[in-house]
C-alpha cells in the first residue's frame, strides 16, 4: 500500500450510523445530522450526494462506519460493503475509510463500528490519560486513552463484555430497558416489555429536550409534542394518561432519567476504577449528562462542546476523522 498524506484545504469527515449520518468538515465550518434509519430504507445516497453538494470544496471525505449492523443487513461485512459504496458512489472526490487499525487497513471488518476509535485517536494527541465519553442517541462509548494511546477493545461485543460499549443512548433507548419498574402512589409496578415509550419521551416531558431535539421516530408515530409524550409514558404501565394523571406519568418520566444516570456512573466509575483514570472527556448529544456523572464521581470534566462547540461535539466523531485525515496518512 502506497502511504500520502492528505494535503488538502479541506476534508469531510463522515460518521455513517444505523440511525443517523453525521458531517463536519475538517475546518469545523460545517456540521450536520441527519436522522437516517437504515433499517427503514432510508434514503443514505440521497443525503450523501445533498452534503456533496452543498460542499464543493472538500477535496476528500473521511468516513467512519457503525451503520453495519441495522438489521437490513444480514451480516457485517455485507453492511460495510454496502455503505462503502454508498459513499463512492455519492462522492466524487477520494474516499478514505478508517478502521480501528486506522486508515491503513486490510480487512474491510477492521471498519465495524469505528468511529470511536477515531475520535479516541485524535483526542490522545491532546488528553494523555483520561476517559474519552461520548452519547449518542442510541449507545454510550467509554474508551480508556492512557498515555495518549487507546486502550480498549476492538470490537463491540468485546467492547459489550469489558463495559465499553453501554448501549443505552439519551432518546432512542426503550424506557423498560432502563427502568424494569416504576414506583406510581406506592405501589411498585413493572413497565411493559414493549416498545411503548422511549427516553426522549421522558427528557421531553420533563423539559430537558425541546420538540426539536427530538431527533428520532417516536414508539407510536405520533407526535413530539409534550401531551404525546405524556401519553407514552402512561401506557408503558399499560393505562391511559387519564387514568393514572400527569403526576404519574411524570414520576415515570423522572425514574427513567434518574436510573440512566446512575447506570452511567456505575460504567465510568468501573472503567475509571480499572485504570486509575480521573478525568473524563465528554462528547455527544449527551454531554450534558456525562458531566453530571462525572461530577457525581468526583471526577474532572472536559466538554468538547466547550472546546470546539456544540455543534462539533454533537458530530465529533465526523470531526475526528476528518482532522485525522487532513494530518496523517493514508492508503490508496
Amino acid at each position: 500500500m502506497v502511504q500520502t498524506a492528505l494535503a488538502a484545504s479541506m476534508i469531510l469527515g463522515l460518521d455513517i450510523g444505523g440511525a443517523n449520518t453525521k458531517a463536519a468538515s475538517s475546518d469545523g465550518l460545517f456540521t450536520a445530522s441527519v436522522y437516517l434509519p437504515l433499517w427503514k430504507g432510508a434514503p443514505l445516497e440521497e443525503a450523501l450526494c445533498g452534503i456533496a453538494r452543498s460542499q464543493p470544496q472538500a477535496e476528500a471525505v473521511a468516513v467512519v462506519i457503525t451503520g453495519e449492523l441495522a438489521d437490513c443487513f444480514s451480516c457485517k461485512r455485507e453492511g460495510l460493503e454496502r455503505l462503502m459504496g454508498c459513499v463512492r458512489r455519492s462522492f466524487s472526490v477520494p474516499a478514505y475509510f478508517w478502521g480501528t487499525g486506522v486508515f491503513n487497513w486490510i480487512d474491510v471488518l477492521e471498519l465495524a463500528a469505528a468511529n470511536w476509535a477515531a475520535s479516541a485517536a485524535f483526542l490522545g494527541q491532546e488528553e494523555h490519560d483520561c476517559l474519552f465519553v461520548d452519547m449518542g442517541s442510541t449507545t454510550t462509548d467509554i474508551i480508556p486513552i492512557l498515555s495518549g494511546r487507546v486502550a480498549a477493545a476492538r470490537t463491540d461485543f468485546l467492547r459489550l463484555a469489558a463495559g465499553e460499549l453501554v448501549y443505552m443512548g439519551l432518546l432512542r433507548t426503550r424506557l423498560d430497558a432502563i427502568l424494569p419498574a416504576a414506583r406510581i402512589g406506592g405501589r411498585s409496578v413493572p413497565l411493559a416489555p414493549e416498545l411503548f415509550s422511549i427516553m426522549a419521551d421522558a427528557r421531553l416531558a420533563l423539559g430537558q429536550i425541546s420538540e426539536e431535539s427530538y431527533s428520532c421516530d417516536t414508539a407510536d408515530g405520533a407526535g413530539k409534542d409534550r401531551q404525546a409524550a405524556l401519553r407514552r409514558l402512561a401506557r408503558c404501565v399499560c393505562a391511559d394518561l387519564e387514568e393514572i394523571g400527569e403526576r404519574a406519568a411524570m414520576a415515570i418520566a423522572e425514574q427513567a432519567c434518574q436510573r440512566q444516570k446512575d447506570i452511567l456512573v456505575q460504567a465510568i466509575a468501573r472503567q475509571a476504577e480499572e485504570h486509575g483514570l480521573d478525568k473524563v472527556v465528554a462528547a455527544g448529544t449527551g454531554e450534558g449528562l456525562i458531566a453530571e456523572a462525572a461530577a457525581f464521581l468526583g471526577m474532572e470534566c472536559v466538554r468538547i462542546s466547550e472546546r470546539y462547540g456544540t455543534r462539533i461535539s454533537d458530530v465529533f466523531p465526523a470531526y475526528a476523522v476528518a482532522r485525522l485525515g487532513e494530518m496523517g496518512a493514508v492508503n490508496e
